[in-house]
């Protein structure tokens, strides 16, 4: 990212990174496989398999009345979505919005869906029935509210076995609780921040956010959304276990204007879709790359660019896991990572006394781990885009250029940069051997004369004419002079600007009709 930032530091305010959207999985370990199904209904006398549908039920019933009743006590809405088509999250928005909600339950959003669960079946060898994994459809609760730490977000609770549980937060929305209670300014576009008048310390509380104890923080948002779990476990203390379904980890880079990023943008988009290939995507994402692609990797790496309403962005896959670049309110250039399977990445863990490589684990002992992994992976797609260069158009460099300007009190005309005396001096300024050792006014009338000066007047007039034309050009910031010389050296808007008159003026109408 460093390389980035330096590279367009003028037009840069400074970057945020931390968590975007996270989605945390609470499990109910015992209940989460067929071996532990059947251990825990014999410990709780329930464990005949032709009692196993009658008595699922009635756990299903108990946690989907316990859940509504202790909602419906909050004297918030209880909504039933008959159609998947129709977005939860708009729903409960728009709720909150006419009741005026700042703070605490919102409503709860019913809804039937698809889930893992489970049947019973024959055993053919056998013929005995048992219990087994199966996919059913279930009544889903969703309970929406403003959470005091994490501010807008929501719980997800299947009501059929497994009764596994989702909590969704935004770190953008938890950073701008931190931020409100810090009483420090931000200017904010839905899930990104355009402006935040302590950039220091919001980074500080995004990287508080990665350190913090998801466990301690979860669990009550669990009591609240499944409350019939302690009277279903009898003996047995079933608790949640919690692991991170999945982790989007954004680095903002906050641009000045939006006119500074949309010059930018497409020669990003370019490089993102034309250059990144897959080993460079697999580095991105924390695969190790020597000479290409490692012959043991069978995944697959792909890319695609596409057009949303707030712009395009430009997004590669290795397997489950991606990056993708996008423009967010205008002004910020957004890298972001998503982490679904977390087989394809390791990490530091001790065993035995010794710290090895394994497996990264989903569960929230590993959340910084993650944090950690995104994090690198956004600054190596920065630095890799940092060999873009803002693109200048041509006009923005001839518009002044043609205009008259004041120089030590005098007007000094403008440049006619497509006539043929001044692009003959711009050409003759250009010379590589003047771009080394400087030029002087002789070198030019060498350039700029086809015969010799046949006289002492005309070799005056000449040297007249070609001060005057040095001073135009110093006047317009293309030549400098050099102290203590009568030698002037092209600067860098100068060297620019000799560059892109020469190829306007060698470019055929076919290749300039086909760029328009």
């Amino acid at each position: 990212m460093k390389q980035f930032i330096q590279r367009h530091a003028a037009q840069v305010i400074g970057t945020l990174c931390g968590w975007d959207r996270l989605r945390f999985r609470g499990t109910l370990r015992m209940l989460a496989n067929v071996t532990g199904l059947d251990r825990f209904l014999n410990a709780t006398g329930r464990g005949l398999v032709k009692e196993f549908k009658e008595h699922a039920l009635e756990l299903s019933r108990q946690v989907r009345q316990q859940s509504q009743e202790a909602f419906e006590r909050t004297g918030r809405p209880v909504v039933h979505l008959e159609s998947p088509r129709v977005c939860k999250e708009e729903v409960a928005r728009q709720i909150a919005k006419e009741d005026g909600i700042e703070q605490g339950p919102i409503c709860l959003i019913t809804a039937v869906e698809g889930c893992g669960s489970y049947g019973i079946r024959t055993d053919p060898a056998t013929g005995h029935w048992h219990r087994c994994h199966a996919y059913r459809k279930c009544l889903h609760l969703y309970q929406y509210q403003i959470h005091p730490q994490l501010g807008f977000m929501h719980t997800r609770l299947q009501t059929w076995l497994p009764f596994n549980l989702w909590v969704n937060a935004n770190g953008r929305e938890w950073l701008g609780r931190q931020l409100e209670g810090a009483g420090i300014g931000c200017r904010r576009h839905e899930n990104c921040f355009t402006q935040v008048d302590d950039l220091t310390a919001a980074q500080a509380f995004l990287d508080q956010q990665v350190k913090s104890d998801f466990a301690g923080l979860l669990r009550p948002l669990a009591e609240a959304m499944n409350p019939a779990r302690r009277s279903i476990a009898g003996a047995y203390d079933l608790d949640y276990y919690w692991s991170i379904d999945q982790s989007e980890f954004a680095s903002d880079v906050l641009f000045r204007s939006p006119a500074a990023l949309a010059q930018l943008y497409p020669s990003l988009l370019r490089q993102g879709i034309e250059t990144f290939g897959s080993a460079q995507v697999m580095r991105f994402l924390g695969r190790r790359v020597e000479k290409g692609i490692t012959p043991r990797f069978a995944g697959e790496v792909t890319s695609d660019l596409r057009g949303r309403p707030e712009g395009v962005r430009v997004k590669h896959w290795l397997n489950d896991n991606s990056i993708k670049m996008y423009d967010k309110a205008g002004s910020v250039l957004r890298i972001e990572t998503t982490l679904n399977d977390m087989r394809d990445l390791k990490s530091v863990r001790r065993v035995d006394g010794k710290q090895v490589w394994m497996p990264m684990r989903k569960g929230v002992a590993d959340a910084a781990g993650r944090a950690k992994v995104s994090r690198a992976s956004n600054d190596r797609y920065l630095d890799a885009l940092s060999a873009v260069g803002t693109p200048t158009p041509l006009k923005s460099l001839t518009e002044k250029l043609s205009r008259p300007v004041r120089w030590k009190k005098q007007s000094v005309r403008g440049l006619n940069l497509l006539g043929s005396d001044d692009a003959a001096l711009l050409s003759a300024a250009g010379r590589g051997e003047f771009m080394i050792t400087g030029l002087r006014n002789r070198d030019l009338q060498q350039h700029l004369f086809a015969t010799s000066a046949a006289d002492t007047a005309e070799l005056k007039r000449r040297s007249g004419q070609v001060t005057r034309k040095l001073r135009m050009l110093r006047a317009h910031g293309l030549i400098r002079k050099l102290p203590h010389t009568h030698r002037y050296q092209v600067t860098d808007k100068g060297r620019q600007v000799i560059a892109a008159i020469a190829a306007a003026r060698e470019a055929n109408v076919e290749q300039l009709t086909k760029a328009a």
